[in-house]
């Protein structure tokens, strides 16, 4: 595919950097010749100075032979203008950026594929569910859900999980009645493939694909009880922040507090099921006052990535449940793992993953990079006359650096093992490096 990316800030960055490592002829414009230079870095990508919004520009990197055109700068009104030129000069298919969540809703009745475009992104929904999804699931770091079938998620492992010093091999044959799969250990910025004589280490951070009804036995072997929460404490007023609270505040109690006193008063208007609270979330006064000691999770949204890290360490401190922190500072992400954050929202990397699961459609049902390690989740439609389908998992020389972790066939999911073999329609997950994504798609065409 011939794509261009308008905008090379952290989403642009991301998602170039997740395509480069395939056969895509891409370009990437950007009015800042900093950020180009960076992207120099990346192989086989040509760079444009210039505005993405004009003509010149965009035939200057060839639009009338672009497959997708994704405009992803900071501004929206750039990102719509650039979507819609681009659509009328030739790009098959075209992605824009948003911040307004009007745009999204059904009841405007505004059909933007009639103005030229395909897919709208907004980084902060994603946000915002995701951090619904985390806080539903007590327990976990990550995690990623499959139809309701299948969960890869992400766990912490305490030092007196049953599952320590134990290796690979005899947790499986420990817990052989029970369906889940170990894809991948986090340990000291490295992310491990598991063999069967690998052990586990106190601190690690695991991920396990699972079935439901595995869910609770999984997270006694890491050490972990998936309890109800009833009290929300978020930091942050933002979009994320708001939504969040708007998402949480039927079933839960939630508190939210925000520095500024004329936003306090509107989201107060706004959120009536919430407790507002107007003040400095770094304020250890403040929130020993507003009870954060009796708060099941603290959620810390600002726009400030240090001022969510701290506070987060600061609510974790004080006996926090859980934590979460958005982080959108790129070259923070691989540090929160180690210094005690639970999970952590990076809303830039979400919207990337979202992207490139648009442009994988049809061969990728899903596509999704994990905050803070060096991995992806991809869910693949086995087609017939595929490699996949030819032999037993054990047979097929699966790249070493993935993993099969299950499947959904028609209604039903499976754990793979190594005598399993895939049939065309299965949907299949697989848990792999960046590294070896291209060899897999090759055993799914």
């Amino acid at each position: 595919m011939r794509i261009i990316i308008a905008g090379m800030g952290d989403i642009g960055y991301q998602l170039a950097k997740q395509l480069s490592t395939e056969n895509h002829d891409i370009v990437a414009i950007d009015l800042d010749h900093d950020r180009l230079s960076y992207t120099d870095q990346m192989a086989d990508i040509l760079t444009i100075e210039g505005s993405s919004t004009s003509i010149e520009i965009l035939e200057q990197a060839q639009i009338e032979n672009t497959d997708l055109l994704v405009a992803v700068t900071s501004s929206e009104e750039v990102n719509i203008a650039t979507a819609i030129i681009g659509k009328k000069l030739g790009a098959k298919k075209t992605i824009a950026r948003i911040s307004n969540a009007e745009y999204l809703d059904p009841r405007y009745g505004v059909n933007f594929s009639e103005l030229g475009i395909d897919f709208m992104i907004y980084p902060e929904e994603l946000a915002a569910l995701e951090t619904v999804n985390l806080i539903n699931r007590t327990a976990a770091t990550d995690i990623i859900e499959f139809e309701g079938k299948l969960f890869v998620i992400g766990l912490k492992l305490d030092k007196n999980a049953p599952v320590i010093h134990k290796t690979l091999s005899e947790i499986s044959k420990e817990y052989s009645s029970f369906d889940f799969r170990v894809v991948a250990i986090y340990r000291n910025f490295r992310t491990i493939i598991p063999k069967g004589n690998d052990k586990f280490l106190p601190n690690d951070q695991i991920f396990v694909i699972t079935k439901s009804e595995a869910l609770e036995t999984v997270l006694k072997l890491a050490g972990k009880e998936n309890i109800k929460f009833d009290n929300i404490m978020i930091l942050g007023g933002g979009k994320i922040g708001r939504r969040v609270a708007s998402l949480l505040s039927n079933k839960m109690k939630v508190k939210l507090i925000d520095s500024n006193p004329e936003k306090a008063f509107e989201l107060a208007d706004e959120l009536p099921n919430t407790l507002v609270i107007q003040g400095d979330g770094r304020d250890i006064d403040l929130l020993a006052q507003e009870g954060i000691i009796d708060v099941d999770a603290f959620i810390a949204v600002t726009e400030d990535a240090e001022t969510n890290i701290i506070s987060c360490l600061l609510a974790k401190h004080l006996g926090v449940k859980k934590t979460i922190a958005l982080v959108d500072k790129v070259e923070y992400v691989p540090l929160t793992q180690t210094i005690g954050l639970d999970s952590l929202i990076n809303k830039k990397l979400i919207a990337a993953n979202n992207i490139v699961r648009f442009i994988k459609k049809g061969k990728i049902i899903s596509y999704s990079s994990l905050e803070g390690i060096d991995a992806v989740v991809m869910e693949f439609v086995a087609q017939p006359n595929s490699r996949i389908v030819s032999e037993n998992i054990a047979e097929l020389d699966f790249p070493k650096d993935a993993i099969i972790g299950g499947f959904i066939r028609k209604d039903q999911s499976f754990i793979a093992l190594g005598s399993t073999k895939i049939n065309p329609g299965d949907k299949v997950v697989v848990f792999s490096l960046p590294e070896a994504v291209s060899k897999i798609e090759k055993f799914f065409k």
